[in-house]
């Protein structure tokens, strides 16, 4: 009349473990590079607002005195040095070049090039460059490359500068 139920056991069976575990590599491989990406785009974008701010302030100079300002500390600039880059040289110089059809003028160009300090990014140093016309691609060693970990934290390629 009665029967003897049999002791079941309850819980997880190795298989099942091993194809969870399997899932969460699958995904940590994929999920981990790229919010390493994420992390090192938002690092750069900080160039980029940095070195847009300091064009703004170059074309503010430059209207009001003729020239480009050739130091950092003549610019009417309300941002701190960025985080993550170093500021050209160190001393606040700016690059001041001519232009090619007029010769050397303090009041046709400049350049300021931004390197990124050694970081735990896995991408290295690499360096953001702006002119008088934005962005310097040909410069800068920050661009997006399928066969490379470089990136470029404004999405696509922009236009070239001086080519």
């Amino acid at each position: 009349m009665f029967r003897k139920v049999a002791n079941r056991r309850e819980g997880f069976s190795l298989v099942e473990l091993a194809v969870v575990v399997i899932i969460i590599g699958v995904l940590a491989a994929f999920g981990v590079p790229r919010m390493l990406e994420a992390v090192e785009r938002s690092k750069a974008s900080e160039a980029f607002g940095y070195l847009s701010a300091i064009r703004s302030a170059q074309e503010r100079y430059q209207a009001r005195e003729g020239v480009y300002a050739d130091n950092l500390s003549l610019l009417d600039l309300s941002q701190s040095d960025p985080k993550y880059f170093d500021v050209g040289d160190g001393t606040g110089a700016i690059d001041l070049t001519g232009g090619v059809e007029s010769g050397p003028n303090l009041e046709n160009a400049w350049s300021l090039t931004l390197t990124r300090k050694a970081g735990a990014s896995g991408y290295g140093e690499y360096t953001v460059t702006f002119t008088q016309e934005g962005f310097d691609l040909v410069n800068s060693t920050i661009y997006t490359d399928e066969n490379s970990r470089k990136i470029c934290p404004v999405g696509d390629l922009p236009e070239p500068v001086g080519t």
